[in-house]
């Protein structure tokens, strides 16, 4: 049997096993947390071919065992903070895996050429590491959830309380979203404005997305934007935010949220329902377009909210329907009680629900 450099050895073997360990890793989430057979498929294919790959280099396991120092290694007793947590639940699992399996094949992948061996073998498994944790990180984003109240946050609207009481009075009252939406403010004066109301928001549990502003919707780590009509068409969204945040687009007719829809949206405003005190709109969809929403097998699995006119004394005639979600603006921005208001909202959408009248489970 042909002598080899130990160190070399040494570091196929640890990276041979910090590769097989990391593709465990993904292999098991995307098996048990997803039970994705195709995704748990590719990585089992990967470690065989890993194996497969350190056959061929003919160097031997005895030898790579043999080369083996664990209590020798200076590697082991260094580690990160960032090792000893994982705050940001399995995808972070997931993404700390891939990297340590993609790393590693790297490093067998140079060691051997030292050793005078093609790179080759390996070089493909990397390539195919870095396409299953794209996949596999993508399968993990959640869902946008069906809110029943999501509170559209406007400076101007927010008369009896500052924008941030109204944020903490509406998470009180049982919302589980806001929209910051400043039309006119310039987008420095507005970064500044939804960096601050974001951060006060998601420590409240709410979610946060911001109205059309893309730019700003990523910059502040919010989780997602709502779009109208006229603004940015939902792939170049997208193109912006990458695949970890929430798309809602604003749909007039059945017709668009279709379409929205296919184009990729999250999420569908539906409306106007009632005439608005804070917007004009003329031509009012009302509570036919929800029902129609609820009732097409192309939309009613998609999270949807009604908005416009919408308050505490007409929010009955949608929950009766069957409403799963709306979006409140000054019906709570503008009361001397935001919470109160919030409470009676959800309530009503919760009694509804309850009796079996939505159709969208929450």
């Amino acid at each position: 049997m042909p002598r080899f450099d130990d160190s070399t050895l040494r570091m196929i073997d640890a990276n041979l096993n910090r590769a097989s360990e990391g593709l465990r890793v993904m292999e098991d989430c995307a098996r048990f947390v997803l039970d994705d057979a195709k995704l748990s498929q590719r990585l089992k294919i990967a470690r065989h071919q890993l194996r497969n790959a350190i056959d061929s280099m003919q160097i031997g396991s005895v030898c790579l065992l043999a080369s083996r120092d664990t209590a020798g290694d200076v590697g082991t007793s260094i580690s990160t903070e960032a090792e000893q947590s994982r705050a940001g639940g399995v995808r972070d699992m997931v993404s700390a895996a891939s990297k340590r399996a993609s790393e590693a094949m790297r490093v067998i992948e140079e060691s051997a050429k030292v050793l005078g061996r093609s790179g080759s073998p390996f070089e493909s498994i990397r390539y195919a590491i870095y396409d299953i944790e794209r996949d596999l990180l993508l399968a993990l984003i959640p869902p946008c959830p069906q809110w029943a109240l999501c509170v559209l946050v406007t400076d101007a609207l927010c008369t009896n309380h500052s924008p941030s009481e109204v944020i903490a009075q509406a998470a009180a009252g049982g919302a589980d979203c806001v929209q910051l939406r400043e039309k006119s403010m310039p987008d420095a004066d507005f970064l500044e404005h939804t960096s601050r109301l974001t951060a006060e928001a998601h420590a409240l549990g709410l979610h946060v997305m911001i109205n059309d502003r893309v730019h700003i919707a990523r910059l502040v780590g919010a989780d997602g934007v709502h779009l109208g009509q006229d603004d940015l068409p939902i792939h170049a969204a997208r193109s912006l935010l990458g695949p970890g945040c929430w798309i809602g687009r604003t749909c007039p007719t059945i017709e668009h949220a279709i379409e929205a829809i296919e184009q990729g949206a999250d999420t569908c405003g539906l409306g106007p329902v009632f005439t608005s005190t804070t917007k004009s709109k003329p031509d009012l969809a009302g509570t036919q377009l929800i029902e129609a929403y609820l009732n097409d097998p192309r939309t009613r699995s998609t999270p949807m909210l009604a908005i416009s006119g919408i308050d505490d004394q007409n929010i009955d005639e949608l929950a009766r329907i069957g409403c799963p979600g709306v979006a409140v603006s000054s019906a709570v921005c503008s009361s001397t009680q935001p919470e109160a208001v919030c409470r009676a909202i959800v309530e009503s959408i919760s009694h509804h629900r309850e009796a079996g009248d939505a159709t969208i489970s929450p």
